[in-house]
């Protein structure tokens, strides 16, 4: 089977031209190889995929016939991405509430009191 049509089966891409744009643009490696497309996926091989920021690694079990349910996903695949890597995730996500949009403007009076504040409770430590 593609890897394309392999990564639409299994639920980690919405429709098969998501998966075929992110292999185009190398985000998948099949065995440590940047693949195309139309590369075909084999039983044991280590697939690695980047997505929303996070490297996941999946070993495939089987080849499914067509375009499996949630729940039988792991059937065909072995998900072996490192927890660190959700945890990253997380963290990116905490930063990204901390900091001001583009185009906000300049801070108001209550959100210089709130970094004066901040400021204040850092030196007394």
């Amino acid at each position: 089977m593609r890897i394309d049509k392999y990564l639409w089966c299994v639920r980690y891409y919405k429709t098969r031209t998501l998966a075929t744009t992110a292999c185009k643009k190398g985000h998948i490696r099949v065995n440590q190889e940047i693949v195309k497309p139309s590369r075909e996926v084999y039983a044991q091989d280590i697939i690695e995929l980047r997505k929303d920021q996070i490297n996941y690694r999946l070993t495939v079990n089987d080849i499914p016939e067509s375009r499996v349910g949630a729940k039988l996903v792991d059937i065909y695949r072995t998900d072996t991405t490192p927890k660190e890597q959700f945890e990253a995730q997380e963290l990116l996500k905490y930063s990204k509430d901390y900091y001001r949009k583009k185009g906000v403007g300049r801070p108001t009076k209550k959100d210089r009191r709130d970094i004066d504040d901040f400021k204040d409770d850092d030196s007394e430590e």
